[in-house]
């Protein structure tokens, strides 16, 4: 490797960690004071950055909660969900796609409680972080429907878009949080009682 193509890589490394500084205390502090605003001089400073670094790395506010919000549910088995809901069997893929949206929720489940009700008080920031985080699960859903009608799973008597609303409340964050934090659920019996209510309301 050349010594530029080396500082280079050091740069790009050096640059990675201070955004992963950032997410993490932002993260921390949403954890430690969920009820109050974020302050960026706060966060800054539990990063170790100062406050004009964190707009250096993200650009804005917005983009700030936008790339926490991405970076919870990759952490939280983005991944591993989207991989459960391509099972050639519809009903499989309907199965293991809600439980992996109850693992993305369980695993920063105070983090995320406090990003949702945030999204109320701070619409310009927040707000759109999880509007983009709202607009994926949507396209899930309909897209889960699609496939149980597409395979005869679907019941007669309800159609895509009916199944496709259904499966956006049950597949919220605040349906999640009812169970988990309303009737003090395990994550697992969150999904088995999720994934049992989708089956009984919309598949033959």
């Amino acid at each position: 490797m050349t010594t530029r193509k080396y500082e280079q890589r050091l740069r790009a490394d050096g640059a990675e960690e201070t955004r992963r500084r950032i997410l993490d205390a932002l993260s921390q502090r949403l954890s430690q004071a969920p009820s109050e605003p974020v302050n960026l001089e706060v966060v800054a400073r539990m990063a170790g950055v100062v406050r004009p670094t964190i707009y250096s790395v993200f650009g804005s506010r917005s983009a700030l909660f936008s790339a926490l919000g991405a970076d919870l549910f990759q952490r939280g088995g983005f991944q591993d969900m989207l991989k459960a809901s391509a099972h050639p069997d519809a009903l499989e893929a309907l199965r293991g796609g809600m439980r992996g949206v109850v693992r993305m929720f369980a695993a920063h489940r105070d983090v995320l409680r406090a990003l949702y009700s945030m999204a109320q008080l701070d619409g310009d920031a927040v707000g759109g972080a999880i509007q983009l985080m709202e607009e994926g699960r949507a396209q899930g859903a309909l897209y889960r429907a699609q496939r149980l009608a597409e395979q005869k799973a679907l019941r007669p008597d309800v159609t895509v878009a009916e199944a496709a609303d259904l499966l956006w409340v049950l597949t919220s964050f605040d349906s999640f949080d009812a169970l988990y934090a309303g009737r003090g659920l395990s994550p697992d019996k969150i999904a088995e009682r999720l994934v049992t209510a989708a089956e009984r309301s919309l598949c033959i």
